[in-house]
């Protein structure tokens, strides 16, 4: 029997449904999602951008700022939580941020040496740069700042037009698409899906909710996307 094919654009836009719905209720999901019915990994990019965009001019008509976060925030890729369970055990029984930071990264590095087998001057250099998963501890905040899609890191790496570095750099193939087309771009608030990622590693961590803010975005012509974590 054959499995089926994990469709991203499918299974996001399911997510995003119920997080809309989780959120603001069942009249605003429908009126924002109309339209996406026949979305799919196989419909043409421009039809997706297209709604994509009208749909988030819905939710931007809809709902106030708070729920907008809280919605995009939600529809975040999720670390596994089960590769965090040491790092909570070591954080309950220490109370102690940096020793989490600190495990945070010898996981970053390790993906980035045995995941993608990056020689070590390129893993320094990323790592000097702060990108990756446990970000840069600032008091009572960490800033994080995304990696670039690791299909297209040495591509990255190598690119030096910065339109097209920035295309390479987003995890989402939406704003890629729109990227590499010029497009207008989707509004700030889409780029909490992103900084959702990392809401919820720390709140798997400290048991507690902290707040994220997107500080800087490659779709607001930023060349890097940072985002601060609130520590309670």
């Amino acid at each position: 029997m054959s499995q089926e094919k994990f469709d991203f654009e499918k299974r996001w836009l399911e997510k995003f449904a119920r997080c809309i719905e989780k959120v603001a209720g069942k009249a605003v999901c429908e009126e924002v999602m109309k339209g996406s019915e026949n979305l799919s990994d196989l419909s043409l990019r421009d039809d997706v951008v297209e709604w994509s965009e009208a749909a988030m001019n819905r939710l931007h008509s809809l709902v106030d700022e708070k729920k907008r976060v809280d919605i995009m925030t939600g529809c975040a890729c999720q670390y596994p939580k089960e590769d965090l369970q040491d790092v909570r055990k070591q954080y309950e029984e220490t109370k102690d941020i940096d020793v989490a930071h600190t495990m945070l990264q010898e996981k970053f590095t390790s993906f980035l040496k045995n995941t993608l087998s990056l020689e070590n001057d390129m893993i320094n250099d990323i790592l000097m740069r702060g990108w990756g998963l446990a970000g840069v501890r600032e008091r009572k905040k960490i800033i994080a700042t995304k990696i670039p899609k690791s299909r297209y890191l040495l591509a990255y790496m190598q690119e030096t037009d910065r339109v097209k570095k920035r295309a390479l750099y987003c995890h989402c193939p939406r704003v890629r698409d729109m990227l590499e087309n010029n497009g207008a771009g989707l509004p700030i608030t889409y780029c909490y899906c992103g900084a959702g990622f990392y809401k919820m590693i720390w709140e798997e961590i400290l048991q507690k909710p902290v707040q994220v803010e997107v500080l800087q975005s490659v779709m607001k012509g930023d060349d890097v996307c940072t985002i601060a974590i609130r520590l309670p």
